[in-house]
């Protein structure tokens, strides 16, 4: 009898701890549907300041010239102003050999002849849960060596995505600070904002890392470069309305934390392999884009305020048709 009624007991418990995931599941997704009402202002689109991240066969000799003016013939017709050229990953130990962007300098040079007026920065990283440790003062000076040496190819500046960095992580404070001794330009993508107070904690004991950034470690970040990418994809939102209201509220945080003087660019998902199929249909570049233009509705009109497409290699016909019909 006494083990029947502690057997009751823990399965009252489970059902309790049940019942209350599932109404704090849907107080969020109400909140976020929440966030993607509303009709977005005629003017909150595209001011010119859009990014685009491009894969590695750029700087490794798989791409030609000829591939860039194709290339260029898009690019034109858009508000892309920066190109982020994945150059790295860094080694285990922060170094980066050379060998990786044999043609680094000839697509460079490319940029400048055919889509002169755009930025081209060296989007670097590498995992920092395991393989690259950033808190090793030797790894550090390493990067910050392998990031003087890649300047050297003709770069305007630096794009750092390493991932995940957590919360309040200072050491990568100190990076940037010490990477600007190297570049003019500097530029990150980060994790998403946490949406809601307690989610970044429960995020991180599921996940057993930082999935979102407090908003006072995010202004640091921030105000130690020049832009920031915020990821707002891989947000396992199952329905369109909800991950457009995921973005329209990051985009809203952010907005609000970074300074007028910075570019803040909202990352939206070019690409098809999210490994959880309903993501496939939930995110979308017209999903980002309706959630950035209602975000920048309420907030009002910012110059140095755009998309990021991730990424070129994977991008579709109809990912650009949305970006041009949607955004631009």
């Amino acid at each position: 009898m006494i083990a029947r009624t502690v057997i009751r007991r823990g399965l009252r418990l489970i059902a309790l701890a049940l019942a209350v995931l599932v109404a704090l599941a849907g107080l969020l997704a109400a909140a976020l549907r929440l966030q993607f009402t509303g009709a977005p202002a005629a003017w909150a689109k595209s001011t010119g300041n859009d990014a685009l991240w491009l894969g590695h066969a750029w700087v490794d000799g798989r791409r030609t010239e000829r591939d860039l003016e194709q290339l260029a013939v898009r690019l034109r017709a858009t508000g892309i102003k920066d190109l982020y050229v994945h150059s790295g990953p860094f080694e285990a130990d922060g170094r980066l050999n050379p060998a990786k962007y044999p043609n680094a300098g000839n697509f460079v040079q490319w940029v400048r002849k055919h889509l002169p007026g755009l930025r081209v920065s060296a989007w670097l990283g590498q995992k920092v849960d395991g393989t690259l440790d950033l808190d090793d003062p030797r790894s550090r000076t390493n990067v910050l060596t392998s990031v003087a040496a890649i300047m050297n190819q003709g770069f305007d500046g630096i794009h750092y995505n390493f991932e995940p960095i957590g919360d309040g992580d200072t050491e990568f404070l100190e990076l940037l600070e010490q990477t600007r001794r190297h570049t003019r330009l500097l530029s990150t993508s980060t994790p998403q904002l946490e949406p809601y107070w307690g989610l970044r904690l429960a995020a991180r004991a599921a996940l057993g890392h930082d999935k979102y950034w407090s908003q006072g470690y995010f202004q640091e970040v921030a105000a130690r470069v020049d832009q920031v990418a915020v990821m707002t994809y891989d947000s396992f939102t199952p329905l369109q309305s909800l991950y457009g209201g995921h973005v329209a509220r990051q985009a809203r945080l952010a907005l609000d934390l970074v300074p007028q003087d910075k570019t803040l660019y909202i990352g939206a998902p070019a690409y098809h392999d999210h490994g959880v199929p309903w993501l496939d249909g939930a995110e979308s570049v017209a999903m980002a884009a309706e959630g950035a233009r209602l975000a920048l509705t309420g907030h009002g009109r910012r110059e140095r305020f755009g998309l990021a497409l991730y990424v070129d290699f994977a991008a579709t016909e109809e990912d650009w048709h949305e970006y041009m019909t949607r955004w631009h």
